[in-house]
């Protein structure tokens, strides 16, 4: 079986390495160049690529479909998806001669769209996985061909719940490659109306509301916790960014909960939300540490 690969983030690499560990002949990856201003806390799909020899091409949006007429000439069995950012064009989609299939981090069809941990997290979720889906012109919108389940944690960040969403699409990919060598496709309906769709976000998305319920604001701050950029807060002419939080401390008695926002108190920093229960800020930083 023959396999082009457009692929990104530890995902990319983490399921690339499944398809080359099954066998599969990998005759083209399609990654991204790095962004010097991004946080680049994730493995590298072009450093894979160099270190086991597999071609590979770093096009940006709008040279994808300038990829056409080679993936014509290559022919691929499957084309497959790993966390790669941008939309691939349908006509490039219908290279593949069985399919072509995308892997997305949620539980499809929740979290249909951009940051699937990310809003998962944000929404108070207990769990999530990853979907390997029959790719269409809609954004993960087609048949699920495998799911896998994990776990999200009362107190897990955005990172640590990613790490296990990852291990999720390997465990996917090594489920199904199986059938998938065979030419065999599992598929069942991926019914839109049980989910949702969400966009990107934004770091301005991260403003923390003391107006919102505690568990809101916790949610929110692990759900953006570094290297993502973080929840904040106004604090005595600071921008401070709120890296890990706790749910329901033990509060000294002094401190105010008709009063949301940050409080101080016996060197514990604790904020106040608006249905008078408070988070305790375990780890804070300026956002411009060089103002100091």
């Amino acid at each position: 079986m023959r396999a082009v690969v457009f692929a990104y983030h530890d995902v990319g690499v983490h399921c690339l390495k499944a398809l080359l560990d099954a066998g599969i002949a990998v005759q083209l990856v399609v990654t991204h160049q790095d962004d010097p201003k991004e946080n680049i806390w994730f493995g590298s799909v072009s450093a894979l690529c160099t270190e086991r020899h597999i071609p590979f091409v770093q096009p940006n949006a709008t040279e994808l479909m300038g990829l056409l007429p080679k993936l014509k000439a290559l022919a691929p069995d499957y084309l497959f998806s790993f966390y790669y950012r941008h939309l691939i064009p349908a006509e490039l989609l219908q290279t593949a001669r069985i399919a072509a299939l995308n892997m997305h981090g949620s539980l499809l069809p929740k979290y249909r769209g951009r940051a699937p941990v990310n809003w998962a997290i944000l929404h108070g979720e207990t769990e999530t996985g990853a979907s390997l889906h029959i790719m269409e012109a809609k954004p993960d919108a087609g048949d699920i061909v495998g799911q896998s389940k994990v776990s999200i944690g009362e107190n897990e960040t955005a990172t640590e719940v990613f790490a296990k969403v990852s291990q999720a699409a390997l465990q996917v990919m090594q489920t199904v490659l199986p059938e998938l060598i065979q030419g065999n496709v599992p598929r069942r309906p991926n019914i839109l109306a049980n989910g949702s769709y969400f966009g990107g976000r934004k770091p301005e998305d991260g403003r923390i509301h003391w107006h919102q319920n505690a568990k809101q604001v916790h949610d929110l701050i692990r759900a953006v916790a570094p290297p993502y950029p973080g929840a904040f807060t106004d604090w005595q002419g600071d921008i401070m960014i709120i890296a890990k939080s706790s749910l329901n401390p033990v509060l000294p008695s002094s401190v105010d909960l008709s009063l949301p926002g940050i409080q101080v108190v016996d060197n514990r920093v604790f904020g106040v939300c608006g249905d008078r229960q408070a988070i305790e800020i375990l780890a804070w930083h300026r956002a411009n540490p060089s103002a100091q």
